[in-house]
């Protein structure tokens, strides 16, 4: 039906209003079904159209500065003239008496609709438009993720330090201990080879002083291995002592002659054998003190200095053979006896 005219009323039924038929329904404008309720549905409806449509050209001018939608309004006099009274209506009346306290809603009415959402906070600071109000929220919103962004970069920058420093600390430990084991190996090896040298030394002073040199006040003129014609292998086999004739010669450690007499072109030789089979020669002698078969200590006298045999001077031609009968340098075996000629 069109708003042009009126449709006849049914009889108006007393209304007891209950919590059931007051309660508010979501979504819902609760309206009585009799009567004109499609003009009144169709009213509230109109009504709520028209605010959502001055508010949203509200937002829209404080937003972006566009001009105010423009909405026609239909003539609603013919309706509101064939409307009964609201005082009228049962159970309405009361609500509309002068007598009921009015409602404090001028503050709510003179609120504009295009400051919805301000708060006390941006009205204080001035940002009374909602526009102006939104962007101070998106640049504090925005602020505050570059702060809690460059906090990240912060804290990992100072975590990678911490890292940093952990791992240098722990290099510089390593080191530090790397170094520490190989100056303890240096120290080892160094008390090792003192202990050694000193039991050596040891050893040699023992020797010493139980072996002594063939004799004194000498001068050592031909070393073993000396090349000449004057030898008949060409080349000299033993070691040379020259000192006057008649110098004592001694054992240089216990053993038995084992041959004392003429030797040819040794002369008067004496060779003394030791215990572990090691010969003693003593060669070109003067004289000779001991025999064979005779035990001698170290040190006895078995002889003195003298020319015999192919010589050219005075002196005591010295070989030592080894229990194999191998010929070797008497200065080598002499030293490691303790005993430097």
């Amino acid at each position: 039906m069109g708003f042009g005219g009126y449709a006849p009323q049914e009889p108006w039924k007393e209304w007891n209003p209950t919590a059931e038929s007051v309660r508010p329904v979501r979504g819902r404008h609760r309206v009585h079904k009799k009567g004109g309720g499609g003009l009144a549905r169709s009213s509230t409806v109109l009504g709520v159209g028209v605010i959502a449509a001055v508010g949203a050209g509200g937002i829209a001018t404080a937003q972006g500065g566009k001009p105010p939608v423009s909405i026609a309004m239909p003539d609603m006099s013919a309706v509101t003239d064939s409307l009964p009274d609201a005082k009228s209506l049962p159970g309405v009346g009361a609500f509309m008496s002068d007598d009921a306290p009015e409602e404090p809603t001028a503050v709510a009415a003179a609120a504009p609709l295009s400051s919805a959402g301000v708060s006390a906070a941006d009205a204080e600071q001035g940002t009374t438009g909602a526009g102006e109000a939104l962007r101070a929220r998106i640049m504090q919103q925005a602020e505050n993720q570059q702060h809690q962004a460059d906090d990240a970069v912060r804290r990992a920058a100072e975590d990678a330090a911490v890292r940093k420093a952990a791992e240098e600390a722990q290099a510089q430990q390593a080191e530090a201990k790397a170094e520490a084991k190989a100056k303890a190996a240096e120290e080892k090896r160094r008390k090792e080879a003192a202990e050694r040298k000193k039991a050596e030394a040891e050893r040699l002073a023992k020797l010493a002083r139980s072996y002594t040199l063939p004799t004194s006040s000498y001068t050592l003129t031909s070393h073993f291995g000396d090349a000449g014609s004057m030898w008949s292998s060409g080349q000299h086999t033993g070691l040379d002592f020259a000192a006057p004739t008649g110098t004592p010669l001694k054992a240089v450690h216990t053993g038995t002659v084992k041959e004392a007499g003429w030797a040819g072109a040794y002369g008067y030789r004496t060779i003394l054998e030791l215990d572990d089979g090691t010969e003693i020669w003593y060669c070109h002698q003067s004289s000779l003190s001991v025999s064979a078969g005779q035990k001698v200590s170290t040190g006895d006298v078995i002889g003195r200095v003298g020319a015999t045999g192919n010589v050219t001077g005075p002196h005591l031609h010295m070989e030592v053979h080894t229990s194999g009968g191998a010929n070797i340098d008497p200065l080598g075996w002499l030293q490691g006896k303790g005993l430097n000629p």
